[in-house]
């Protein structure tokens, strides 16, 4: 069974996400943990919580993705602004607590001409205050296209990151398609290829989560910029070759292509009807 979701907004509460998900005939979602331009989140409301996850047992809803807000550099030059990182993730991933089936994603951050290795460190040290070995949320760093100064544009720099963990059994990677594309991993003719180098940098064993994005720039363009599936150049063909891939297909898809809910339905059926 094809594991495929999309982007839902979490303004009315996990429930609701999870009635839309249904509605889409979604099996998982991913979400932003609060305003991804801002640093507010909503009041902890876990009777909503504990409301989802019977929802989610009783509809076959699998393991849900939490987002980071895009505000969340954990690498910045300004002090400030890395303690508004550790704070943001260190509540994101208390409210978490309360939602064990939950992994949590975010952009290893922008190091601001201070230099990648600088970069790392800030990241790897934010990770080392926060994760404890009694957590269940496992936390992701998503793949890059690599635009101005991001970390996390090669799968060198993710292993860096990795390496400097000490709790490595809470860290995983979520692989952006649209990302990889544009920073230069040619996904389209070269999948196996590319795979296997993810595999002896980092271990295909720490892929925990794909976001199935199209690209409406070439590959190495570095822009970042989602396409919907099939309508970009990355195209149809490949992305029925990402979720059919052996090392690919048993893990959660998530849609975060340019569309309106019932676009999201559209691609969904469409990438169901062909998975094999």
């Amino acid at each position: 069974m094809l594991r495929i979701g999309c982007h839902l907004s979490s303004a009315k509460g996990y429930l609701a996400m999870g009635r839309e998900a249904v509605k889409l005939k979604a099996n998982t979602f991913q979400y932003f943990t609060r305003n991804p331009r801002g640093g507010a989140a909503k009041p902890l409301d876990v009777a909503d919580m504990e409301a989802y996850a019977a929802f989610a047992k009783e509809h076959g809803i699998d393991q849900i993705l939490a987002h980071a807000p895009y505000t969340l550099n954990a690498c910045a030059r300004d002090e400030s602004l890395r303690t508004f990182a550790r704070n943001t993730m260190e509540d994101d991933l208390y409210r978490l607590s309360y939602l064990p089936s939950s992994m949590y994603n975010f952009h290893p951050g922008s190091h601001v001409q201070q230099g990648v290795e600088v970069g790392i460190d800030y990241i790897a040290e934010l990770l080392n205050e926060l994760l404890k070995p009694e957590q269940k949320t496992i936390v992701l760093l998503e793949t890059m296209a690599g635009k101005g100064s991001e970390v996390g544009r090669t799968f060198e720099e993710l292993r860096s990151i990795l390496d400097k963990v000490e709790l490595q059994e809470k860290m995983g990677v979520c692989l952006d398609t649209c990302h990889v594309y544009d920073a230069g991993y040619d996904i389209v003719e070269h999948l196996d290829e590319v795979l296997r180098e993810f595999d002896q940098v980092i271990g295909l064993d720490r892929l925990r989560a794909v976001h199935l994005n199209d690209s409406k720039n070439p590959m190495g363009s570095h822009k970042d910029r989602h396409e919907k599936i099939g309508e970009g150049s990355i195209g149809l063909e490949a992305m029925v070759r990402i979720i059919n891939h052996p090392a690919l297909r048993d893990l959660p898809f998530f849609l975060e292509t340019p569309n309106e809910p019932e676009g999201y339905a559209k691609e969904i059926a469409l990438l169901k009807e062909h998975y094999v």
